[in-house]
């Protein structure tokens, strides 16, 4: 299974229409992606940081996770609104660690 993170900062002002827009759509495309499990829009909350949201999914494997970021859906997002609307992001992809 691999958890796939991205923590960002939108251009859009907290709490404005147009930031309720893009998590909203966000959640709405990425989901309908096949492959893509426990879609979540996240809120950040603490002051550690200053990345205010979070997307987080889930994939069975590798072949899903590469399917999903090759996906026609998924790339019209990421042209047309990702790089548009963030300012800041970082991505981390994890995969359960098993010791030994």
């Amino acid at each position: 299974m691999i958890r796939h993170t991205v923590a960002f900062r939108l251009k859009h002002p907290a709490g404005s229409e147009s930031e309720a827009t893009f998590l909203a759509d966000g959640q709405r495309v990425l989901t309908a992606i096949p492959g893509v499990r426990n879609f979540e829009a996240l809120e950040q909350i603490s002051a550690k940081n200053s990345f205010r949201h979070g997307f987080s999914m889930e994939f069975d494997g590798q072949a899903e996770y590469e399917s999903y970021n090759n996906h026609p859906d998924h790339v019209a997002f990421v042209r047309d609104r990702w790089i548009p609307e963030i300012d800041e992001f970082l991505e981390i992809d994890y995969v359960a660690y098993l010791p030994g």
